[in-house]
């Protein structure tokens, strides 16, 4: 099982290539752009909806003591 960052993507590795929330390309390890700073902020609140690294749509499910998301390429996210 992999833990996340607030940001949607895998803590301890690079940085995945799409936006955990929206599914769009990010902005590449740059500063968020004015289009994913909404993504940033609701990441805080709810959990990834697409993976970091193939922007697949992930299975989520919503506990009330946290949250758990799987990609069936890339395994589950548990925070």
């Amino acid at each position: 099982m992999n833990t996340v960052s607030a940001a949607g993507g895998p803590t301890g590795s690079t940085t995945g290539t799409f936006c955990g929330h929206c599914g769009e390309p990010d902005d590449g390890g740059l500063p968020t752009s004015e289009r994913h700073q909404r993504c940033v902020e609701l990441l805080t609140l709810e959990p990834p909806r697409y993976c970091a690294h193939c922007r697949r749509r992930m299975k989520v499910q919503v506990t009330p003591t946290g949250w758990s998301a799987e990609c069936s390429r890339h395994g589950a996210l548990i925070r």
